[in-house]
């Protein structure tokens, strides 16, 4: 091994970051401040593997892009091949399609299920520190080398891993983002936010599981007063759904305004921590897996004793694919939810052309098929 990598952060991102680093030459550290990997019942956000994202955890596995009844992604996802948009009326309780692509080719999953498989293959020079609280860092007088300060959860104990890589995977709320730029976090109950702070995306997220192996009638289910609304709203098959949700969560949505740069020396921000971004166009965990691939090409491409080429490399490569799709992701999402726009109508459902529509299709993404560079080679 030549150098040591330590991630922050040991969701999809901070796993795709041993991957992709172990497979260029690294040892890579992980620290997570979860006692344990995810067990159980599947919960957490359903999320679409696009096709690039396919080939590049084939190769962390080790196996052909659509090996059938032998390849594990597939057996872990399902296929996700038509994209469809609707809309609803609410006082007609009726729905319709906007538009319809039967050549999406992606992947459905559960967050859980694509952890489970990223974590159980990762290689041996990969070491995961479960229950470690990452609480600071600070960098060598000659920017040669990283120290982080983590906190051992079980006993309180304070650790020292010293590394000459950080990588932070660790959200949308990121403390490693935040010692760089202070004002870049999320400030609750405050309509002006501004910038470089993270942005409400003016809704919240309604989610939760339902086990139906376990339910012989759902009816019978006991339902929170905040249900009530759903068949108000609702088509009667999701209010039924939503109804029958034992346990539901909320979660604020929301994103930001692009960066200017993605590393700092011998710090480099990855995922969630780099481009927070709403889900209207499935980009956030593609996003994290691309930029995992990227960040280990361009590692293995300039080896590690030019640490600064490798990390200029991937931020060229990566920041103004991201800067697009995030903006692109936020203008469908004020479509969606009939915002004002800059260029144009709030977009009204009801009387929308077809090109009115054509905006919502995920091939409209910026660099929607796009290969990085560092992939071609």
């Amino acid at each position: 091994m030549g150098k040591k990598a330590v991630v922050v952060g040991g969701s999809i991102a901070g796993v795709s970051c041993a991957h992709a680093l172990s497979a260029a030459g690294w040892e890579v550290v992980v620290l997570e401040k979860s006692s344990s990997g995810p067990t159980g019942s599947p919960t957490g956000a359903g999320l679409g593997l696009d096709p690039l994202s396919c080939k590049i955890i084939h190769s962390w596995l080790g196996v052909g892009d659509g090996d059938g009844d032998s390849d594990p992604l597939f057996r872990a996802t399902m296929p996700l091949s038509i994209e469809q948009n609707q809309a609803t009326d609410v006082e007609k309780k009726m729905s319709w399609t906007l538009t319809r692509d039967e050549e999406f080719n992606f992947r459905a999953a559960h967050w859980v299920d694509l952890h489970a498989l990223l974590l159980g293959s990762l290689p041996p020079q990969v070491t995961f520190l479960w229950g470690h609280y990452f609480t600071s860092f600070h960098l060598a007088d000659d920017q040669g080398s990283v120290t982080l300060d983590a906190k051992v959860l079980q006993t309180g104990e304070i650790v020292q891993i010293v590394g000459d890589l950080l990588v932070a995977a660790d959200g949308c709320l990121s403390s490693i983002r935040q010692t760089f730029l202070p004002l870049h976090k999320l400030r609750f109950g405050q309509v002006r936010i501004g910038l470089p702070y993270l942005r409400y995306a003016a809704y919240c997220a309604w989610r939760g599981v339902l086990n139906f192996t376990e339910i012989e009638d759902s009816e019978t289910i006991q339902v929170k007063k905040m249900k009530e609304d759903a068949e108000s709203i609702w088509l009667p098959e999701l209010a039924h759904l939503m109804k029958s949700t034992p346990e539901p969560f909320v979660n604020v949505i929301y994103d930001s305004d692009p960066l200017d740069r993605l590393f700092w020396d011998n710090v480099v921000l990855v995922g969630d921590a780099a481009h927070p971004t709403t889900p209207h166009c499935v980009r956030s965990t593609n996003m994290s897996i691309l930029d995992a691939a990227v960040l280990g090409k361009c590692l293995e491409k300039w080896g590690s004793e030019d640490l600064k080429s490798a990390l200029n490399e991937y931020q060229s490569l990566r920041l103004p694919v991201v800067a697009k799709q995030v903006l692109h992701a936020r203008r469908v999402g004020r479509i969606k939810q009939g915002l004002s726009l800059p260029d144009c109508k709030p977009f009204d459902a009801k009387k929308a052309s077809v090109e009115d529509c054509f905006e919502l299709q995920q091939k409209n993404v910026p660099f929607f098929s796009h290969i990085p560079d560092a992939l071609l080679n």
